[in-house]
C-alpha cells in the first residue's frame, strides 16, 4: 500500500457550485452578534470551504458561494442562533463529484 498525499484544495476544486444569484441559502442573521458576542469566531476557521472571514474591523462576513452545506456553521453558532440556513433551491448549491 502506497502513501498518497491528498490535497484537499484539489479535491474541493473537482466539485462544482451553482450559485443561486440573490438567494443565498445561508446568512448571518445579525452581524453585531458576531462582532459583540462571539469571541471565538469559530466559523472563520472551521468552515471547510472558507466561506466565513473576519474583516479588519472585527466583523464576520459570509460569502455562501462554494458552501459545502455541511452544517458546521450551524452547529458552532447554536449558542448564538445567528445562522439562518435552508436547503438551496433545486439545481443550486454544491454539486459533488465522487471518485
Amino acid at each position: 500500500m502506497s502513501n498518497i498525499a491528498v490535497n484537499i484544495e484539489e479535491k474541493l476544486f473537482q466539485n462544482r457550485y451553482r450559485v443561486d444569484t440573490g438567494r443565498p441559502h445561508v446568512q448571518i442573521r445579525n452581524a453585531d452578534v458576531c462582532t459583540d458576542e462571539c469571541g471565538e469566531k469559530s466559523c472563520t476557521f472551521v468552515c471547510p470551504a472558507s466561506c466565513y472571514r473576519v474583516e479588519s474591523n472585527g466583523t464576520v462576513t459570509l460569502i455562501a458561494d462554494g458552501c459545502l452545506e455541511c452544517g458546521s456553521c450551524r452547529i458552532l453558532c447554536a449558542d448564538h442562533d445567528n445562522i439562518e440556513w435552508e436547503y438551496p433551491r433545486g439545481g443550486h448549491g454544491i454539486l459533488f463529484k465522487f471518485g
